[in-house]
């Protein structure tokens, strides 16, 4: 029975990574289409004083998913200086805001897929919260998904076009129903 239990939260875990992961690379691929529509010109645009630019929101995502990933649980040093996330109004291309983000995510993963059972299940304090190693991957990947979201909308908003990322999916199909 124990060994059942094991194979079966192994195969948990496994999964939620993979789920997670899945999430991170769909978004990943979301923002590398609004950094393809967004001008150089606009990469540090805010919409006004109280938003972000899209260079922020990258900065500041490189400097999340370090913090609590790569810092957290990776068990290294935490060099997250966040106020230069927000405060920044340039300073990189779109370019290398996309190499930083895609190294910090490449970094990230591997820490993620590399993360111990025991390391899931321990808590440690993030930015003041306390976490367990899953918290940690729910959190990354809910921040990812709803700072996304904000350069979607921003990109929407400065080209005014649909940006296709459901093309050629019929997202009204009705759900299978298992039977019973």
């Amino acid at each position: 029975m124990l060994i059942l239990q094991q194979k079966m939260t192994e195969e948990f875990i496994k999964e939620f990574i993979s789920q997670c992961i899945h999430r991170i690379d769909e978004n990943t691929n979301r923002l590398i289409t609004c950094l393809d529509e967004v001008e150089e010109s606009e990469t540090w645009k805010r919409p006004n004083e109280n938003s972000n630019s899209v260079g922020n929101l990258v900065l500041h995502l490189c400097g999340n998913i370090r913090q609590y990933v790569i810092s957290s649980l990776g068990n290294s040093d935490d060099v997250r200086e966040r106020e230069k996330e927000f405060s920044a109004d340039g300073g990189y291309t779109k370019s290398e805001l996309l190499q930083k983000l895609l190294v910090t995510l490449d970094e990230a993963k591997n820490t993620i897929l590399g993360a111990s059972s025991d390391e899931l299940l321990r808590k440690r304090k993030v930015q003041g919260y306390t976490y367990s190693g899953i918290g940690i991957i729910v959190h990354v990947t809910e921040h990812y998904s709803y700072h996304t979201g904000q350069i979607v909308f921003w990109t929407k908003i400065l080209r005014n076009k649909d940006l296709g990322f459901y093309a050629g999916v019929d997202l009204n199909i009705k759900n299978e129903v298992r039977p019973r």
